[in-house]
């Protein structure tokens, strides 16, 4: 059993994915969909431990960032273990944080975020599930795109599309604010899943 195994198997997850222990050098970063982050302390390295029912996302996601190895826009995938990945950790704020920090988005942030999905399309991949979550921007000023287990779906998704019209038709507008609190922020996704914003599916 190498380091990072070992380390692995220490974070232990009870029923309904709840996160019961796990080791002193792991500082846990992030909770999602299907997987706990943690951060290797006193290193640049993240730990992506999947929800029991999700392990076979380690694999699938660990294969895509692997083709796109070579992209700076994305993290480097360093090991795939049987439910975790072992990746760069990204030190920086979400979109969805730097909304509710009052952060400005500017628009070279999203002509970068398009350039960055399209070097994956050009890899032959299907940038999908594109949200305010999966987006950084770095402690530097750079963008970086994590997520990537739908990349290889085939339906269309039109996430990214929807939001970049929410950002030219509002956030861009002297009127609207630029910190606006994560309540609100959830509520409006919420509302979107339900198909109850219209407005952006013109």
């Amino acid at each position: 059993m190498n380091t990072y195994e070992a380390l692995a198997s220490t974070v232990i997850i009870g029923k309904e994915n709840r996160l019961l222990s796990y080791d002193d050098s792991l500082q846990l970063v992030g909770t999602g969909r299907s997987a706990f982050v943690f951060k290797i302390k006193s290193t640049d390295k993240a730990m992506k431990i999947f929800f029991p029912r999700f392990t076979h996302l380690a694999k699938e996601e660990g294969e895509i960032y692997k083709i796109l190895q070579g992209v700076s826009y994305y993290p480097t995938i360093y090991y795939i273990g049987k439910n975790y990945i072992l990746m760069d950790f990204i030190d920086g704020h979400t979109l969805f944080e730097c909304i509710t920090y009052g952060e400005e988005i500017t628009m070279e942030h999203i002509k970068e975020i398009d350039y960055a999905l399209a070097l994956a399309s050009a890899r032959g991949l299907n940038p999908s599930d594109i949200h305010l979550r999966n987006i950084f921007i770095t402690s530097k000023g750079e963008i970086k795109i994590i997520d990537v287990a739908r990349f290889r779906q085939e339906k269309d998704c039109v996430q990214w599309d929807y939001l970049k019209k929410a950002y030219q038709r509002h956030y861009v507008k002297a009127y609207f604010p630029k910190k606006i609190p994560a309540f609100i922020l959830n509520t409006v996704a919420y509302l979107y899943k339900q198909e109850l914003i219209p407005f952006y599916r013109e």
